[in-house]
């Protein structure tokens, strides 16, 4: 395994877990908490949630981790053998499906939705308690997973690399 590819495998494992402890906080206790507040609220803060992660480290990091698993991707195809071959593409192949394509697939259609909507409409309550949340928490789920998951299988590509 090439030096850069090791540090970069080093790096990506900590972006993973980020990434992962972003969803997981939402999954855990911020979902729950903006449904506990009066309806209208709760939908207005994720509204303004829905905007600002735009401008900050999370959007750079989420999808530069994407452009990182798809190098992690060729690099261990073409490069790597056995155990960390495997391990690197399927770390990479869990990014890329299971939290960017679930992203885009079901969590920012439902984002687009409910920005679309009144947060104090009638419409925007049921949307709110009846799909928006609890879909986009179950999708938002199935990210922290497979964010966690990809950290642990690079890791352990990194570990069996270094034991090879």
């Amino acid at each position: 395994m090439a030096l850069w590819f090791a540090i970069l495998c080093q790096v990506s494992v900590i972006a993973f877990g980020l990434v992962a402890g972003v969803f997981l906080a939402f999954s855990d206790f911020i979902m729950r908490s903006l449904d506990k507040a009066t309806a209208p609220a709760g939908v207005e803060v994720m509204q303004a949630i829905n905007r600002e992660v735009f401008r900050y480290v999370f959007m750079p990091l989420f999808l530069g981790m994407a452009a990182v698993s798809l190098v992690i991707l060729g690099y261990a195809y073409l490069s790597l053998t056995g155990p960390a071959a495997v391990l690197s593409m399927f770390a990479a192949g869990l990014y890329l499906v299971g939290v960017f394509g679930v992203t885009v697939v079901f969590n920012v259609p439902l984002n687009n939705r409910l920005a679309a909507l009144d947060h104090r409409s009638a419409e925007v309550l049921s949307f709110w308690s009846g799909t928006y949340r609890p879909r986009w928490t179950a999708w938002n789920s199935i990210r922290t997973i497979a964010s966690a998951a990809a950290a642990a299988c690079l890791l352990s590509a990194l570990i069996w690399s270094a034991q090879g």
